[in-house]
């Protein structure tokens, strides 16, 4: 029996219906050089049954309800039109995801596919879904210290920070020992931790050879633009306005850090970086506001996902060539992995990437604000 608090958690169970097949590829994107190995291994059934929850963490960054809730609900429902889905949203609460896994688990969930709000709290999730004998997929953010993680799927994050790190240092290759300021994410998001490590691993030796200089660092709690605007405010006071570029861990603060800039009156803008390829930040790139994002392949990790949760359910075999042999420790076991591909994206490659791949549409992309900067970029 579910608890009154778990239960009021839960969200409302969807029935999937839809096409029996789907001829999409796990590796479709053309841009995401094909993880070597991965491709559709399950079959469609309609005489499939059974309930699979998706948990994800937060609202504030568009990635989870635009681009990851729909795409693994239809490669789902593709798979298995005849199982449930459960979804919940935790929006950035900790205790309230728990309580909406305790309540999907009491509504009968078979697979859970949980995106943590904090990878160290969320051990008691996969611990308490191990005891019923229910499988874990981690999504995009690995559960710590837990030996309830049946997969990890997500991105090679200590990359995605590299990444970061590298295109900032391109940008400033004009100055003389530029100062930056480092806007990190959230500090209970283990992701978060592999980008910042990626990001100094690129950065200080340049510190230690004196060519470049982090004037100011901050951890952002819940990944909030609004927090970011506020550090970016603090750094802006403290430097008297003088920066030469923005780390920003992902788009919602690079938001909020080109906001803050703004404000203050910095024209020209420094160059900005950012990570999940959303709809404003690629408009911000247009326009010449932030120079880049990391794009990160939603629709292979999503499916990927799905046909994971789907294998579970159904006791198919997941060929090795998934995985390709990659685990992550998560400070109590090897967690079976898949790691895929980030990929820059700047005003140079939108066409090429993001365009390309289905991700954004021109005609998303180049609204009438946008209009004149898409001539210009060629995407008109």
């Amino acid at each position: 029996m579910a608890s009154p608090t778990a239960t009021k958690a839960a969200a409302t169970a969807t029935t999937s219906a839809g096409s029996a097949t789907t001829t999409a590829s796990a590796t479709a994107v053309s841009t995401a050089q094909a993880t070597p190995g991965i491709a559709d291994w399950v079959t469609p059934s309609t005489s499939a049954s059974g309930t699979i929850a998706l948990l994800l963490p937060e609202s504030k960054t568009a990635r989870y309800e635009s681009k990851d809730r729909p795409l693994f609900e239809a490669k789902l429902k593709a798979l298995c039109p005849n199982c449930k889905i459960i979804y919940s949203n935790a929006n950035q609460d900790a205790s309230a995801q728990q309580q909406q896994a305790e309540a999907a688990l009491a509504n009968g969930a078979k697979v859970l596919v949980l995106d943590p709000v904090d990878g160290k709290a969320a051990a008691v999730i996969a611990d308490k879904a191990k005891a019923q004998g229910v499988p874990v997929i981690a999504y995009d953010r690995l559960i710590q210290n837990s030996d309830g993680v049946t997969y990890y799927i997500s991105f090679d994050n200590t990359r995605v920070g590299q990444l970061q790190a590298q295109a900032l240092v391109q940008a400033l290759s004009g100055k003389s020992k530029p100062q930056i300021v480092m806007i990190n994410g959230a500090p209970t998001d283990p992701n978060a931790g592999q980008f910042k490590a990626g990001a100094h691993s690129v950065f200080d030796p340049l510190v230690q050879a004196g060519k470049l200089v982090i004037a100011k660092e901050y951890d952002t709690p819940d990944w909030s633009p609004d927090q970011a605007q506020n550090e970016m405010q603090q750094a802006l006071t403290a430097l008297g306005n003088k920066v030469d570029g923005v780390y920003a861990a992902n788009d919602g603060t690079a938001g909020g850090a080109i906001a803050a800039m703004k404000a203050a009156g910095l024209n020209p803008l420094p160059p900005v970086t950012g990570q999940d390829a959303e709809l404003a930040a690629i408009q911000r790139i247009v326009a010449g506001e932030q120079y880049m994002t990391v794009y990160k392949p939603l629709k292979p990790e999503a499916e990927i996902a799905a046909e994971l949760a789907y294998s579970l359910l159904t006791n198919t075999p997941v060929p090795s060539s998934v995985t390709a042999g990659k685990t992550t420790p998560n400070g109590k076991i090897n967690v079976p992995s898949v790691l895929l591909t980030p990929i820059v994206v700047t005003k140079d490659n939108i066409k090429d990437t993001v365009v390309k791949d289905g991700f954004w549409t021109v005609q998303q992309i180049c609204t009438a604000d946008y209009a004149t900067a898409c001539k210009n970029a060629g995407l008109q």
